[in-house]
Formats: structure tokens, sequence, C-alpha cells
């Protein structure tokens, strides 16, 4: 069966970005590791054990990672209004919960997740380098064709290489409650075309209130990039306010892959 919950870790340990990631995105770097077996090391926090088996590998992990020279985001695993959740609370900070998995791109179904947030950061302007700050997000990444990328991506790819073991990821696409664009836009980073975000939610309506989504990831992705998606190698939630300074909270509920169908 492919359709599973991907559960929350009850604890976990920091682990560390380099500083090129944090300029490029504060989230955008992933690798799928799909051979090896859950590490012992105790920044590698293994989910609840009875959860059903994905039929494609998955690295069964959530880790959160502190990005250098930002003060990490405070996540804790808790119960609210009947549910099981992760809260975040962002004070002129920046850090992100992640999960590596491969799902093929035959076998890229729905994703489901859900969120609750109380109050929008006002200064939020995710197309803008210096106030891309977001109350929620869902991250997902995605392999590609690297030999498709402009120059200057190609570039970053090889700093991100050089300096952290690990490319630039083929492409983001990240889910985000937007202040003032339209439900649905497509804001491209500042920094970087292959990170884009889709805003599920905009303006305050809906807040305070659990919101449920369910999204057809490869519909999303090419909507988004215009262009058929790669293979699914990670999944993150982030919640950030380093560069507005202000402080932002909210819950997240647990995430649900589905299969083609």
């Amino acid at each position: 069966m492919l359709a599973r919950t991907l559960s929350w870790p009850r604890s976990w340990a920091y682990g560390v970005l380099t500083l090129v990631i944090a300029q490029l995105a504060a989230c955008s770097t992933y690798r799928a590791n799909t051979s090896q077996a859950p590490s012992a090391d105790p920044s590698v926090v293994s989910p609840a054990s009875d959860q059903m088996a994905l039929k494609l590998p998955l690295f069964e992990t959530w880790q959160h990672y502190q990005l250098p020279g930002k003060s990490p985001t405070e996540f804790s695993f808790v119960r609210i209004d009947e549910r099981q959740a992760v809260a975040a609370f962002a004070d002129t900070s920046a850090s992100l919960l992640r999960h590596n998995m491969r799902v093929e791109p035959g076998d890229l179904g729905a994703v489901k997740f859900s969120w609750k947030v109380n109050q929008l950061i006002d200064a939020a302007d995710m197309a803008l380098r210096e106030t891309d700050d977001s109350p929620v997000r869902v991250i997902l990444t995605f392999a590609g064709d690297r030999s498709r990328f402009s120059l200057k991506n190609a570039m970053l790819s090889e700093l991100s290489m050089t300096l952290t073991g690990e490319p630039l990821p083929y492409a983001t696409l990240m889910y985000v409650w937007c202040n003032t664009c339209a439900q649905g836009a497509v804001i491209i980073n500042p920094r970087t075309d292959r990170i884009r975000k889709m805003a599920v939610e905009s303006g305050p309506s809906g807040l305070r209130h659990w919101r449920d989504y369910e999204r057809n990831i490869r519909s999303d992705f090419e909507h988004a990039f215009q262009e058929a998606p790669g293979a699914l190698i990670g999944i993150a939630i982030m919640t950030d306010t380093d560069n507005t300074r202000t402080q932002a909270q909210a819950w997240y509920g647990p995430l649900q892959l589905s299969p083609a169908r």
C-alpha cells in the first residue's frame, strides 16, 4: 500500500546547512538516501514503528536543520484541537524539519497536509529577497537534469556541491500562505528560478482555523515550472521570520502521500 502517513518523531537534534544554502533559499538542498539503513547518529530520529511502509525506497527520518548564522525556529510535538501536530515558533529565526525520500515520477500522486496560522507576517513579501518570510511552508524537492540549468543556476549548483557535497536540487516547489497575492499564484524565488512558491492561501481569511489540503503533485509542479516533474526526493516544513525580524507561530498536521491514480 503506497498511501501512508509520515508521522512525526518524538524528538530530534540539530543539523547544520552551510552558508551557501542559507543564501540561496534557506531550505533548498536535500540529498535522497534510499540505500542505507537509518543512521545511529543522534541527529537522525526514526519515526514510530507502527507506520505502513511505502513500496518505494524511503529513508525514514525527519531532521531539524539549523541554518548557520541564524537563530533556529522552535519546533515541538503537541496535541492541539484534538489533533497531533508540530508547533513552530519563529522569532527572527529560520530552520526546517525535513524528510528525505524518493518517489519516481510515474508514482507521484497527491500530498495531503494541514496547518493552522493565527496571524500573518505583515511585512512579508515572498517576491523580495529582503522580506522573503512565511508563517508556513510545505516544501517538495525534485531531482532532474541539471544540464538544463542556466549558467547562473549551474554556478550555484557547483558552489553548493563544493561547499556541501550536495548539488542544488533540480527544482523546489513550496506551498505557502501569502499576504496579498492571488490564491494559486506562483512566486519565483528572487535568488534562483529553480525554487518556486505556490500560494495555496492568501490574505487573512482562514486564520485561527485548521486548513486542510490535498494537492496533485504533478499538476502543481507542471503549473509552477511548465515542465514534467522528476523524482520527489524530499519533503520539509518551515516557519521563518529571519528577514522581517518578527515573530510567527503555526501548527502543522502530519503529511500523507497518496499514489498516482
